[in-house]
């Protein structure tokens, strides 16, 4: 008991409502178990709502459905943030997903019984299993010497960048070149002299969304080379794997061309502060109005009370985590493959999960109140 709340019992929680989140359960209420997922936010799908307002996915909508339901859009064209936060909702709506939101999980720990104990907003939650599902984009990065800069200088990280419209007048800087870093310079190039700090993290040797693409090379690398080549199982996805952890995923839409075409320009990473303003690698400094920090997130597991885990990604096999029986991970860059945390990927990694569930208890029980769509 926790406070005034009786603890509700389920042989499953999982922690988090995005798309991986949503795949686990899916897969869970096709097997007939029981099962809840708690979402911190208010409203399915406001992970991407909070997003940049004209942000789109980097991968075309027929990529981009979860299990049961593709996307609702012609095949080639890329959904917008708002798309895909409606899809979500509608996704659980659509498949009966027992979701509970405006509930962010304080801490997870174990009862004396072995049972997890999960407490969030004030309730308590009993289970065998629990699945984390919040996702490879927690805590945004910044770099300790950003405190440094002239107060005057308007900073951002790009979780909390919407648009052009939070910046002052005058040059910006986007420190982090990757994929959101890419975007959001062009975005700002319209309106103002803008800088795309650090290292090149290569692009796809096409187009995505050209004709070549659409006929063979998309599919070749998305539902091939990311889905079934780069994993953990071979030697060129370890490879793959250690790459992208020091340097980022290739540009995917954007090609480097668009950037300097432009007028945006390439310099080096930051590497401190002089006199408030950023410095670079080479020494030049810059005298911006505005940074955008796009300098990715750090995982924060702090909330896992449990011997033997860190606050970094607990130690695990395609999402089993060592040493913890029932304890598992969806939804993290380069769970099982390069394509692990792309919507694409959500699917078989939860459908890996909910048969390691099934095995730990091999009687399934289906709940009078199984999901309307698995019946």
């Amino acid at each position: 008991m926790d406070g005034n709340h009786v603890a509700e019992r389920y042989e499953t929680v999982i922690i988090g409502g995005g798309q991986a989140g949503l795949a686990t359960g899916y897969h869970l209420a096709r097997l007939g178990r029981s099962f809840v997922i708690l979402e911190a936010d208010r409203r399915i799908g406001d992970v991407w709502r909070k997003r940049w307002d004209s942000l789109h996915l980097f991968t075309p909508a027929r990529h981009d459905g979860l299990p049961g339901w593709e996307f609702p859009a012609k095949g080639w064209s890329f959904p917008s943030r708002d798309d895909m936060a409606d899809y979500l909702e509608a996704y659980a709506a659509r498949f009966g997903l027992p979701v509970r939101t405006g509930m962010p999980v304080d801490k997870v720990t174990r009862s004396g019984d072995g049972a997890y104990v999960v407490t969030a907003a004030g309730r308590r939650f009993e289970a065998d299993n629990v699945v984390v599902a919040t996702g490879a984009y927690q805590v945004p990065t910044v770099p300790g010497f950003a405190s440094q800069l002239d107060p005057g200088i308007v900073q951002l990280h790009s979780s909390d960048y919407r648009g052009p419209s939070q910046l002052r007048e005058g040059g910006v800087l986007v420190a982090g070149a990757g994929n959101s870093g890419a975007e959001i310079a062009l975005e700002s190039a319209g309106d103002h002299q803008v800088w795309l700090s650090g290292r090149e993290v290569g692009a796809l040797p096409f187009r995505m969304g050209g004709l070549p693409s659409r006929l063979l090379l998309e599919r070749l690398l998305l539902r091939v080379m990311f889905h079934r080549v780069l994993t953990v199982k071979t030697p060129m996805g370890r490879k793959m794997r250690e790459r992208v952890g020091s340097r980022g995923t290739p540009l995917i839409r954007i090609r480097p061309r668009e950037i300097t075409d432009a007028g945006v320009e390439r310099v080096a990473r930051v590497a401190g502060v002089r006199d408030g303003l950023p410095v670079l690698e080479d020494g030049r400094v810059l005298e911006v109005a505005n940074v955008v920090w796009s300098t990715g997130f750090h995982h924060d597991f702090s909330w896992i009370d449990l011997p033997g885990l860190g606050d970094g990604e607990p130690p695990h096999e395609r999402g089993v985590v060592d040493g913890q029986p029932g304890l598992y991970l969806v939804g993290l860059h380069f769970l099982y493959a390069m394509s692990s945390a792309m919507i694409q990927g959500a699917g078989r990694d939860a459908e890996h999960i909910a048969s390691h569930i099934v095995t730990r208890a091999p009687a399934a029980r289906r709940e009078a109140n199984a999901p309307v769509g698995m019946r």
